[in-house]
């Protein structure tokens, strides 16, 4: 029986008072509105539908429910190709609800990035081969390929969690090309963080600094995970991992429960 390891960031509502205000624009992608119905107001829903009295329910409880609001992209969440574009190459780009489950169960490898921690800085192919040296792995065809930056150690309303480092189109397009189909990491973006491409565009307005490791994957049927969680709690390589995201019609990307079977 394998060992299973929740590799997925847990939901919880957030105040937005609580955050710095140059994280504010990133606060729908971090917390969600719950609303939580507690068992005594769910005493009166039940009452009004069954027409019984509380005093008919068990120590006069109702059921508890909660109502969420929340963007596809929030926590740990699963990009379909359609988020890069309504094309991959020639072929039209699929949505979240159309990925066969079978591309979201594979082997998995975790690339040791920590030392760039907190840097802002790029993922070079260089620091990409160096890891994989490091673990002596070759990616292979259908593999998934998580990147551990230690960010979900940073508490959420912590600036330097958003000073992550991320790929650009060169990295991207080496994972890819290697033939991975799934690329992960426990940082909130799979590029580099957004103030850092943003200067990078308005000091060389090069547009293919403009979110270029998402872009990078328009030729590819390839799926992006970010927020995950927990990547130090696994081995570099011999492990499975499935990335299953709620299955919203027509969606760019949704939420999901990435778990970790390692023998």
């Amino acid at each position: 029986m394998p060992t299973l390891i929740d590799l997925s960031r847990p939901l919880e509502h957030i105040p937005i008072e609580a955050f710095p205000d140059a994280l504010k624009p990133l606060y729908r992608i971090i917390s969600p509105e719950i609303e939580y119905v507690e068992h005594g107001q769910g005493a009166g829903i039940m009452q009004a539908i069954f027409g019984c009295q509380k005093a008919d329910l068990p120590e006069g409880e109702g059921w508890a429910e909660e109502n969420v609001t929340f963007s596809t992209h929030l926590g740990t969440h699963v990009d379909a190709p359609w988020h890069y574009g309504s094309k991959t190459g020639e072929e039209a780009a699929i949505t979240v609800d159309q990925i066969p489950l079978d591309e979201l169960y594979l082997d998995g490898v975790v690339l040791d990035l920590s030392h760039l921690k907190g840097s802002g800085k790029a993922i070079t192919v260089d620091d990409l081969k160096a890891a994989l040296a490091r673990i002596d792995y070759k990616i292979k065809e259908r593999d998934a390929v998580l990147l551990r930056t230690d960010h979900d150690k940073f508490a959420l309303t912590d600036p330097l969690r958003y000073n992550y480092p991320g790929l650009t189109a060169e990295s991207a397009t080496y994972i890819a090309a290697q033939g991975a189909t799934v690329g992960g990491t426990d940082a909130l973006g799979w590029d580099r963080p957004f103030h850092v491409m943003v200067q990078e565009y308005q000091t060389t307005k090069d547009k293919n600094k403009i979110w270029d490791a998402h872009y990078a994957l328009r030729q590819y049927r390839f799926y992006v995970v970010q927020q995950l969680a927990n990547l130090d709690k696994l081995p570099a390589k011999g492990f499975k991992v499935s990335f299953f995201p709620l299955k919203i019609k027509g969606a760019s990307a949704a939420p999901a429960r990435v778990v970790a079977f390692v023998d």
